[in-house]
């Protein structure tokens, strides 16, 4: 709709706030109310045994090789049989029926979509189970999050979101007590943190580099104190175990239906009865686990795996057999162990009555290797797009919360946001942003977060009518206003810009504090000339700047816009808004949009008091960074080349793949053209070298008035395989004659 013949652009400024949210636990309430569930619910161990924790559980990838709903629903089972709402009815009705047992359970994103189809009289025995402490949820985030390629708010908002649902359906009995992150590839300090700062009591961690485990096995030092901030101190800190089995049940001991392990059979009358030995068995596992943890009288072994307990009854009957094997020998013969259903709650408990001296670790737990050919690094870079959209999500996620409040919306429009919050919460699943899953299910997760987007969309476009109407006018004097959020800019695409020559750009700053930043829009390359007034009426400097022809070409890329307009927003005020109005300008000269022509051997872009870099005519590659002070002027240098990913059946470490998860190259990294074509703009705003590399890679370099920083921004694609070799792309920055003292410094998740 037109406005006035005024279309409004909804720009967002996506910009990263620094400061930690407030605790999630501000919704949660006391522990020491009056309840069955927590640790007074733990069962009692027996003194001078070793009480074996058995921890009943499933592993529920939220996507992966399939997608959520077909893990959920239990479709495409050629593919993978596994089916979560059958995991969840089957382990409701043996639960149900013997308060003995146990059971844990992690993915908040697969428990409420199981939860909102259940009957009334089925949550009132979930209720039960929840409240008595048989059924108790441990993580309890969305998703078992990433932990290498994830933002910190992300992290925060997908805990708070979980937790509250928990919360508000089972209250403090639903609040989890330890962190469990079993599978994801490595674990950062950041995490443990956080964990640390949601009142969690520990933290179990499932993989772990194969030669830092060996190491703590040896020394028995398999569970520590993590320091996980030097900042907070000793708040911080959070007891952490390593899963002796990662996460699987002992070898042999796999009672599921997805698993070909022996039962037990405890018919002494039977020619198949096995309890004797099989107790016997489990007990050397149990003995040869000891000698790797500090404790001489508990220790915890997880009961599951990927998708187990489909089939509850089947997998259940056969513990409760091995419990009661293991536990007759204590009289026949003279055995000390004593097994036990459990959870990590009860476990950590009884380890923290023992009052052990732990050792500290102050470091993460990264890169993680499982042998010596197969380092889990691939995925740090693994679908690159899909890690910059949920980017993209968790800077749309916080405006929409922060317009949501602001806007003083109402219930009905809370939905909206709830579909946003919950595809950001399943795309921190460690099989998600990482980019370790099949294509259909990148596909689906991009497909959620576009829901999401769109949603979004509703809220701001209802606040911003809100919050842009004068006080006191009426509906019948105000004219809605249309806002559209352009997200395809990182293309150079957005339909209103392009179309129409008159519109307004609202630009949102969800900070704390005032920014500048400049504003890049595609708009019709016909040779017009454009005008841009601040809120103020005051005429804005502005430059046309022609779109790197690799974007023009890229696919899925419907625009026909090949100029960008450039402006600076300034002191954009801290959680407000700000609008300028675009027009075409009365100029009757053209904005130029042709390259500089560059002479000599060396030609600088930046100008004195910003960073400045000087390139090379010849070869069109930079030699030199010059600070803003222009005191510090090492020699820089950048290239691009790639490995070639190495080829393997998999079937043992020595014949390991390259992958999604894995980065092998089986070469040296090979250049990529040394000497690129150059192109070189120049304006008022921003200076830019177009390079083209190859007909797979190119990048823009660019230099803006006033700023303290150069941008490199690379694009790859499609990659060459008709040599049948993967390529691991790398781009290498070099700056010599600078004194780091051998010192790199990086972020945990964005924050620390």
């Amino acid at each position: 709709m037109i406005v006035n013949s005024l279309i409004y652009v909804w720009v967002l400024m996506f910009i990263t706030s620094p400061l930690f949210g407030k605790s999630v636990r501000e919704r949660i309430y006391d522990r020491n109310l009056n309840t069955h569930c927590g640790y007074s619910s733990c069962p009692k161990v027996k003194e001078g045994f070793i009480n074996v924790h058995l921890i009943p559980h499933t592993h529920d990838d939220v996507g992966w090789l399939k997608t959520v709903d077909q893990y959920f629903y239990g479709s495409k089972s050629r593919t993978q049989l596994a089916g979560v709402q059958y995991i969840l009815d089957s382990v409701v009705q043996e639960l149900k029926h013997d308060p003995n047992k146990r059971f844990i359970y992690v993915e908040t994103a697969f428990f409420w979509k199981w939860w909102q189809r259940q009957p009334d009289h089925e949550r009132h025995i979930v209720k039960r189970l929840v409240t008595n402490g048989q059924l108790e949820f441990i993580g309890g985030a969305w998703s078992m999050h990433d932990e290498a390629t994830t933002h910190y708010q992300s992290i925060v908002d997908q805990f708070t979101w979980g937790f509250r649902r928990l919360n508000d359906t089972f209250g403090q009995c639903g609040v989890p007590r330890v962190g469990w992150q079993i599978d994801p590839f490595g674990h950062s300090r950041e995490t443990g943190s956080i964990m640390a700062r949601l009142g969690f009591d520990g933290l179990l961690l499932g993989r772990v580099d194969y030669m830092d485990k060996a190491t703590r096995m040896i020394h028995k030092q398999m569970e520590m104190v993590w320091e996980t901030s030097p900042n907070l101190g000793r708040e911080a800190d959070l007891f952490t175990g390593v899963l002796f089995n990662t996460y699987s049940a002992p070898s042999g001991f796999c009672f599921d239906i997805l698993c070909s392990d022996e039962p037990i059979i405890d018919d002494k009358h039977s020619p198949e009865y096995n309890a004797d030995k099989r107790a016997a068995e489990f007990e050397r596992h149990i003995n040869r686990q000891m000698s790797s943890y500090k404790s001489k009288n508990n220790i915890a072994i997880t009961m599951g795996g990927d998708f187990t307990y489909q089939d509850a009854h089947y997998h259940l009957v056969n513990i409760d057999r091995l419990i009661r094997a293991v536990n007759d020998r204590q009289k026949t013969h003279d055995s000390n162990v004593n097994l036990l259903y459990s959870t990590p709650s009860c476990y950590l408990k009884a380890l923290n009555s023992e009052g052990i001296q732990w050792p500290t670790k102050q470091d993460d737990f990264f890169p993680y290797a499982s042998d010596p050919h197969s380092f889990w690094t691939g995925y740090f870079t693994s679908r690159p797009t899909l890690k910059f959209y949920e980017r993209l999500g968790n800077n749309f996620h916080q405006v929409c919360k922060q317009l949501y409040t602001f806007g003083n919306l109402g219930p009905e429009d809370r939905g909206n946001l709830n579909v946003m919050r919950e595809a950001m919460g399943v795309m921190q699943h460690h099989d998600a942003v990482s980019g370790t899953e099949k294509q259909l299910v990148a596909f689906d997760y991009a497909r959620q977060l576009s829901l999401g987007f769109d949603e979004c969309g509703i809220i701001t476009e209802t606040a911003l009518n809100k919050l842009m109407t004068k006080p006191g006018a009426t509906a019948d004097s105000t004219a809605p206003l249309v806002t559209t959020s352009c997200l395809l800019l990182n293309i150079s695409q957005c339909e209103i810009s392009e179309k129409h020559g008159t519109f307004v750009v609202t630009l949102y700053n969800p900070l704390s504090r005032r920014v500048s930043r400049y504003v890049r829009l595609p708009v019709a390359g016909d040779g017009h000339a454009y005008s841009v007034q601040d809120p103020q009426g005051n005429s804005v400097t502005v430059q046309i700047v022609p779109v790197p022809e690799s974007v023009t070409k890229v696919p899925g890329r419907f625009s026909e816009a090949t100029v960008e307009l450039v402006f600076r927003a300034v002191d954009l005020p801290p959680l407000g808004f700000r609008s300028y109005y675009v027009s075409p300008s009365n100029s009757v000269e053209a904005p130029p949009t042709e390259p500089e022509r560059v002479v000599g051997e060396h030609f600088t872009i930046g100008r004195p008091g910003s960073m400045r870099l000087t390139m090379n005519v010849r070869t069109g590659l930079p030699t030199r960074l010059h600070g803003p002070d222009l005191s510090d002027t090492p020699n820089f240098q950048q290239s691009f080349c790639y490995y070639q990913s190495a080829v393997g059946d998999n079937e043992e470490p020595k014949n390991r793949s390259s992958g999604a998860y894995i980065f092998r190259p089986n070469s040296s990294c090979i250049m990529v053209n040394a000497q690129p074509t150059i192109k070189y703009y120049k304006g008022p705003l921003v200076e830019e070298v177009h390079q083209q590399f190859s007909s797979w890679v190119s990048q823009v370099i660019r230099a803006y008035r006033g700023e303290d920083h150069m941008e490199f921004n690379w694009m790859v694609g499609p990659v060459p395989i008709s040599d049948q070799f993967g390529k691991e792309l790398v781009t290498r920055y070099t700056v010599y004659e600078m004194a780091t003292n051998a010192t790199f410094y990086t972020d945990s998740n964005g924050r620390e």
